[in-house]
């Protein structure tokens, strides 16, 4: 990955949790690390093929002096987000944040923060059986791609499976999604979490009928285990209404604990059923 970098920007102004940080200026010295392709751009001498460090270096000031941040780290938060969402060329960024002249009683040459954070594409599973099937998973597409700092960017065929499990109900209707989102994993499952609770889902019965049902089967490359969250889906390798759209929207894509493509583990999932 190639790497565009603007280092050690200088301002003055009145970040801090202290009142006297308030209204007693103090020095700041802001870098940045994006991460991007700079291929198109060096080889057809185009700058529209490029990022403007010029104009990234603009809009860090207009952040920096749009209000007084309590916290450096909320600072560094807001420049990460604003150079991800603005240059779609960037793919990841770094930004560190020098306090040189904090309130602080000893001898030291700056406090500082650093923050890297990604563009991330996840890929979900939706499913529903009850109600208007058709319109549950366009609801939750709608509903998702309005999560803040994410967008949707492919969505598989509607694809009606029969239920998994030994639970006596009607067919599902299923599909997959690849979005974006500067989410983390953690971040992403508490919105989509709630996505199911506006929509109406009740937990009673283990794989049973459900209004809707949404799962994030991989983020990036990835791998998580929390208590409440595993990625990869655990799930997913042995699902054929998983791996079907999936495959749809995603045949290249590597699994991160299979080392395989989609696209062989559906074949694989086919020959064993």
């Amino acid at each position: 990955m190639d790497k565009i970098y603007i280092e050690n920007l200088e301002f003055i102004g009145n970040h801090g949790v202290f009142q006297e940080e308030k209204f007693l200026q103090q020095k700041f010295v802001i870098s940045v690390e994006m991460d991007t392709c700079t291929r198109k751009a060096g080889i057809g001498d185009d700058l529209t093929q490029s990022t403007h460090y010029g104009f990234v270096a603009d809009d860090i000031e207009k952040i920096f002096f749009s209000k007084s941040f309590d916290l450096i780290e909320a600072l560094a938060e807001s420049i990460a987000e604003m150079i991800l969402l603005k240059y779609s060329l960037i793919k990841n960024v770094k930004v560190t944040i020098k306090k040189p002249w904090a309130p602080i009683k000893k001898h030291f040459d700056f406090v500082a923060v650093e923050i890297s954070r990604s563009r991330n594409i996840s890929y979900l599973s939706i499913g529903t059986n009850i109600g208007d099937l058709k319109h549950n998973l366009e609801t939750a597409i709608e509903h998702i791609s309005k999560v803040k700092n994410t967008k949707v960017l492919s969505v598989s065929s509607f694809l009606e499976t029969e239920p998994f499990g030994d639970v006596v109900q009607d067919n599902f209707l299923n599909a997959c999604l690849q979005i974006e989102t500067l989410l983390t994993p953690q971040e992403l499952l508490k919105e989509l979490l709630n996505i199911e609770i506006l929509m109406g889902r009740v937990r009673e019965i283990k794989w049973g009928p459900r209004v809707i049902d949404i799962d994030i089967l991989l983020f990036n490359d990835l791998v998580v285990q929390d208590e409440n969250l595993a990625i990869p889906h655990p799930w997913m390798c042995e699902r054929s209404f998983v791996l079907d759209p999936l495959n749809e929207i995603a045949p290249n894509v590597i699994h991160p604990l299979e080392k395989k493509y989609i696209s062989v583990l559906k074949r694989i999932l086919d020959k064993s059923i």
